[in-house]
């Protein structure tokens, strides 16, 4: 945080001025300034050092799902739900029952299989048949072959309605379905309940994963060219001040969204302790570095006033110096320092505020 005071340093007056007493800014210490021990003791000093110059592009987004890890649960009977054991947000796991749902489609398909059962334990003796003739040279091979094929479509019949009814697990002993989820995950849209009609067609809920998920970030054409793929992102969220997700930019599409007028930039994070959910709004920082060096002076040394920057020099407990500065750039945390600054050269980069006081007297 810079600290906006005014600067200056001491030129003893040898008149008092009407006005009042005024200090003239200079970069020397009052005669006979020392730090305390108390006031050392508190100091936090910095030591400077050339760093590529580097400044960061502000981005806006939102977390999104990942939608490889996304599965919906699309309904292909009708029916109505009985219970519901499962609520918005919920973790579930693979194979889990969420819901039951009574349907005539359930007798329907249990007697169509108990038909095509009957069909093929009659189409297996005719085949058996057909291949004991062929063998004894009694039959043509036609008729071995015409055996053979309507045992292989009721074949096919049967194994496309067991799949049918694997998917929705049926419980003749109650006469529902019974829906289980396809994976592990969160339950992260839910459009079942107790009593509801279900109509072939409808998304009853959604699971996803939560462990990765996506920031999407909203490139204007101005920052267009500051943002690359495969640059690194820093993102915050107004759910936790103070802490930094970080990722980077995995995608970039060329085609703008039509909606928006923005290039939707596609950032992949780790969640494994959950604390980013979809929907959540973001604010992306990425790193654009420049050309070149320059001295590196953290954000928190700084000290601003009149539309000018300084900072506390230190040399040694009796030799301070205020000093004013110009920088060629700056970021969220560092100045990069044109002039006023050498490498080597130690600031105070906390409770440069007390020095201020001290010095003003």
């Amino acid at each position: 945080m810079i600290h906006t005071i005014k600067l200056y340093s001491w030129i003893m007056l040898l008149l008092v001025m009407a006005c009042g007493r005024r200090m003239q800014l200079v970069e020397e210490k009052p005669e006979g300034f020392c730090l305390s021990d108390n006031l050392r003791q508190e100091l936090v000093l910095d030591t400077l050092h050339e760093r590529t110059i580097t400044q960061h592009v502000t981005l806006t987004g939102e977390v999104s799902y990942n939608p490889d890890k996304v599965v919906q649960f699309v309904s292909w009977i009708e029916g109505v739900a009985v219970q519901t054991h499962f609520s918005l947000g919920d973790y579930v796991k693979q194979g889990q029952v969420l819901a039951t749902i009574k349907s005539p489609e359930l007798n329907t398909m249990l007697a169509e299989k108990r038909s095509l059962q009957s069909q093929r334990q009659l189409a297996e003796r005719e085949y058996t048949a057909a291949r004991s003739m062929y063998d004894d040279n009694i039959s043509a091979e036609r008729d071995l072959m015409q055996a053979k094929s309507v045992l292989e479509k009721l074949d096919a019949e049967l194994a496309s309605i067991e799949a049918n009814l694997a998917l929705f697990h049926p419980n003749p002993a109650q006469g529902v379905f019974e829906i289980r989820s396809p994976a592990s995950g969160y339950v992260v849209e839910k459009n079942i309940n107790p009593g509801m009609p279900i109509n072939d067609g409808d998304n009853l809920f959604t699971v996803s994963g939560l462990d990765e998920v996506w920031v999407i970030a909203n490139v204007y054409a101005t920052d267009m060219q500051f943002v690359q793929h495969h640059m690194d992102a820093e993102i915050r969220t107004l759910a936790y001040p103070g802490e930094v997700f970080r990722g980077r930019i995995s995608a970039l599409p060329q085609v703008f969204d039509n909606n928006e007028r923005v290039l939707k930039a596609r950032i992949v994070i780790r969640n494994d302790d959950l604390k980013l959910k979809p929907g959540m709004s973001a604010d992306i920082a990425v790193e654009r570095r420049d050309r070149g060096t320059a001295v590196a002076l953290s954000a928190d040394a700084v000290i601003f006033d009149d539309n000018q920057y300084f900072a506390v020099v230190y040399n040694s407990d009796c030799d301070l110096q205020l000093r004013r500065i110009s920088f060629a750039a700056r970021d969220n945390q560092w100045y990069f320092v044109e002039e006023g600054l050498e490498a080597g050269e130690r600031v105070v980069s906390q409770n440069h505020l007390l020095i201020y006081e001290r010095i003003k007297g």
